[in-house]
């Protein structure tokens, strides 16, 4: 079905820019009156616009901004030069999908996958200790505030190397890192975070928009004090065991294993992990200077989000995104930093006990390192006193 997209165009002022963009990201949908996709034009000057496109979640996700932006481009291009878009036929529709999730979620199909879960989960803490500046609310307001952050090109190198050497990834070895930091941080052995899957497990859905990605809980067991090496070893091992089992929604895997719910915080993990390796889009339109424009949602999808991507060449790329009810900015860029320093400690020796890394920064290390000696004079505490009184 065709759907005509409204297109309201309105003047802002570049001052205003990233306040206007938030306010119509935030502007909740109304499912039973709206299509799950809105469009605004704000108007900067003549020559300098913002295109802003807001899905509801049901409707895309981050893999389907590739296709998006060439969808756009290619109509675009066309209308330009007075001509209708020429689409290539895809060989499956959403709606296809749709069929297939609902045959694989029938009860004989998706039980040995439940089965998994079940038993990877088993007795999985209700949450775990985050080093926050202030308690938990009682009810979570989903307040939440963002960072970008960079890791050098030395470092991703050395991750890379890292590895290679232990037969995994680099997200892997990222998020065994991560896991150390959090149990030296008070958060235990038994350490739950949540990452995000394409869920795109067959070619045919990759140049489709919508909703594919789901989310897998990664427990991974820090007891023992293992090296490093032997934590990205579980960390793999769990990570490749979770990915054969992907096909249980999240939200049938949270009603299958019934956690107890608050509405504090996130069930089954309160830090996710995403590694963001989706096909770059491609930002080109003809006659025009395109770019992205960051977003501000003012949101958190739990207490501790970090979204992490290889940028080649240039090293590491990321977001971290906070549950601003329990943490300030410093303290999760503190987090980043302990977790810098680690895994820069841990590529030039992998086979250090995590307990064993020093997580100190070199600039903490600079305020605890003691003053420079002062010489002492020679003269004795009643010689001083007597000179004073004299």
């Amino acid at each position: 079905e065709d759907v005509a997209i409204p297109l309201p165009v309105r003047d802002v002022t570049g001052a205003n820019l990233a306040d206007e963009v938030s306010e119509t990201a935030r502007t909740v949908f109304e499912l039973e009156n709206e299509i799950p996709l809105r469009a605004e034009l704000l108007r900067i000057g003549a020559r300098e616009h913002v295109l802003v496109l807001v899905f509801h979640h049901i409707a895309s996700d981050g893999w389907s901004t590739a296709p998006l932006w060439r969808d756009l481009a290619t109509a675009y291009t066309a209308r330009q030069a007075g001509e209708a878009p020429q689409w290539t036929p895809l060989p499956v529709q959403y709606a296809d999908y749709t069929l297939w999730q609902r045959d694989v979620l029938g009860e004989p199909v998706i039980e040995p996958q439940l089965a998994y879960w079940r038993e990877a989960l088993a007795g999985l803490p209700e949450r775990i200790e985050l080093p926050t500046d202030r308690p938990h609310p009682a009810e979570a307001s989903y307040r939440g505030e963002q960072f970008a952050f960079g890791w050098d090109a030395r470092l991703h190198s050395g991750l890379v190397d890292l590895a290679r050497a232990c037969g995994a990834s680099v997200f892997m070895v990222v998020h065994a890192g991560l896991t150390a930091v959090l149990t030296r941080l008070g958060a235990g052995t038994d350490v739950p975070i949540g990452t995000s899957i394409a869920g795109r497990t067959d070619q045919a859905l990759d140049d489709l928009v919508g909703f594919f990605v789901n989310t897998l809980v990664l427990r991974v067991d820090t007891g023992g004090d293992p090296t490093f090496r032997d934590l990205v070893a579980r960390v793999r091992d769990r990570s490749l065991d979770a990915y054969a089992h992907q096909d249980v929604p999240f939200e049938r895997l949270v009603e299958a294993l019934n956690p107890a719910r608050s509405l504090a915080y996130h069930p089954l993990f309160q830090t996710m992990l995403a590694w963001q390796n989706n096909a770059v889009a491609d930002l080109t339109l003809p006659g025009l200077t395109v770019a992205e424009e960051p977003v501000r949602t003012g949101t958190s999808r739990a207490d501790l989000v970090f979204f992490v991507g290889e940028n080649p060449g240039a090293g590491i790329r990321g977001t971290a995104e906070y549950n601003s009810d329990v943490f300030d900015r410093a303290s999760v860029e503190a987090i980043l930093a302990r977790l810098r320093t680690l895994l820069t400690a841990v590529v030039a020796d992998p086979d250090t006990r995590i307990g064993a890394v020093d997580l100190l920064t070199d600039a903490e290390h600079d305020r605890l390192a003691p003053a420079p000696a002062t010489p002492l004079p020679a003269e004795t505490a009643a010689e001083l006193f007597a000179a004073q009184v004299a």
